[in-house]
């Protein structure tokens, strides 16, 4: 017999109620795995604070690679699981505070990502035609929360861009900066991006690593996509692919950096064509500040070299390589929530193995995964792993008795819904999803991006026949 007042363990009629933040690949990889295993019962309420599920799916990755996008179907699938709940259009420490989510269920997992850039920290980085990647990629993907006037100002008239980074991201800016309004017409693209982006001919893309080709990030297969440009042509300087020592080590034993450099110095033989535009990548450089008064027009890079720990160090050499628009694509960061620790210098909730710490002790009952629990690296396969250690985590809690079901309580979606607050649900999420379809087959196209929170509410509410 249980002890008197002592919650008993998870059970088929009282599962462990779990809520899971932030409804990208970390946050539906944790539901899977919370939901997949059958010696701990849990049921799952999936918040997200849009009305979207899917994250950086749906508003990270480039409309022009819809073999990737594609992943979304995969993750659709572990909504689908009886026992998942899917609850967009919530904003936790907004319609409701993490306290009182807390109160709601038996722990909570946040996989809310890192969504905010980091700074150069240069002179003239605030000139306007100076943007972050996280603005563009949010404008391009048709984020509720994007710029549109901030980003499309920026971009009028610009015919040279510098994009300062080397990762994919880097990568997906520079591509879709530098592809044809052909290319990009059968993409999910907003409309408004379509033709901002069809009056914007830009000529020459420049993409700019501190340090070399055996120390950038981006993958191979990403690099590939820069050579399938229908009038792009991709130039390497084959003077910055020769590699110290130290670079030679690295790229004779990590296959990617020797495909990399395959890649590259394949594209060092190119030459600019005529009425191609040119997409330059740049290594050893750095830069110094942005050029400009009313707005910027070049950046000045100092030249660098890569010393024994791996550092882009200064050689004082400076140039200047013009520029209409520059930007920066440097990394992201985590932002807290109301409530929740998140470590200024590393942008992460403090954890050991995804269980949340609060003054260096585990906190019972929250954990984390994603971007927000180990930075902003990896593709988004990595998630997978990452959420299953923290799921196994909070497994284990559950089998030791250190979580434990206590009790009913008010329904989350009730409560919200009481206080006037309009949580999307997953029939909802499918009106938003047929919407899409029906307003890209309008223009051609398999499917086109509602881009403001008001339509995708109201394509719920006409589906609703409110």
């Amino acid at each position: 017999m249980a002890d008197a007042g002592v919650p008993p363990p998870p059970s088929a009629e009282h599962p462990l109620r779990v809520a899971v933040v932030g409804a990208g690949p970390a946050g539906i990889f944790a539901a899977d795995a919370l939901t997949r295993q059958s010696e701990i019962p849990v049921a799952v309420d999936l918040i997200d604070r849009l009305p979207t599920p899917f994250g950086l799916v749906r508003h990270g990755i480039a409309p022009d690679h819809p073999k990737m996008r594609a992943i979304r179907d995969t993750l659709h699938r572990s909504l689908d699981h009886p026992l998942v709940r899917f609850v967009g259009n919530v904003e936790v420490g907004t319609d409701i505070g993490l306290d009182e989510l807390r109160h709601h269920v038996d722990a909570v997992v946040y996989t809310y990502g890192a969504a905010l850039d980091r700074h150069l920290g240069i002179e003239g980085e605030d000139l306007p035609g100076s943007l972050a990647a996280t603005d563009v990629v949010s404008w391009y993907c048709g984020h509720p929360d994007a710029d549109r006037a901030g980003v499309e100002a920026a971009l009028a008239g610009v015919r040279s861009v510098v994009v300062i980074g080397v990762g994919n991201v880097a990568l997906d800016v520079g591509r879709v900066l530098a592809r044809t309004p052909e290319e990009l017409e059968p993409t999910d693209m907003p409309q408004h991006v379509l033709d901002a982006l069809a009056a914007t001919a830009v000529e020459e893309v420049t993409v700019l690593g501190r340090r070399g080709p055996a120390q950038a990030t981006f993958t191979t297969q990403e690099l590939r996509e820069l050579g399938e440009l229908a009038r792009a042509t991709v130039l390497v300087d084959p003077a910055e692919l020769v590699l110290d020592a130290d670079a030679e080590e690295r790229a004779a034993a990590d296959r990617g950096i020797a495909r990399n450099l395959a890649v590259l110095r394949e594209w060092s033989q190119h030459q600019p064509e005529p009425g191609h535009a040119r997409l330059r990548l740049r290594f050893y450089r750095r830069p110094v500040r942005l050029l400009g008064e009313d707005r910027v027009t070049g950046v000045e890079v100092e030249r660098t070299a890569v010393d024994g720990d791996g550092r882009a160090v200064g050689t004082g050499e400076l140039e200047v390589i013009p520029a209409d628009l520059v930007v920066r694509s440097v990394g992201y960061r985590g932002t807290p929530l109301p409530g929740l620790p998140v470590d200024e210098r590393s942008g992460t909730v403090p954890n050991e193995s995804g269980r949340v710490l609060r003054d260096g002790r585990p906190s019972a009952g929250e954990y984390v995964a994603g971007w927000i629990k180990r930075g902003p690296s990896g593709v988004v396969g990595h998630n997978k792993h990452d959420a299953r250690e923290t799921v196994a985590g909070l497994l284990a809690d559950a089998a030791d008795g250190t979580l434990r079901v206590r009790g009913p309580v008010d329904d989350l979606v009730r409560t919200l819904q009481a206080r006037g607050a309009e949580p999307v649900l997953l029939e909802d999420w499918r009106a938003i999803d047929a919407a899409e379809q029906a307003l890209g087959a309008s223009k051609g196209r398999a499917r086109t991006t509602l881009h403001e929170r008001e339509a995708l509410l109201a394509a719920v509410r006409a589906a609703a026949g409110r």
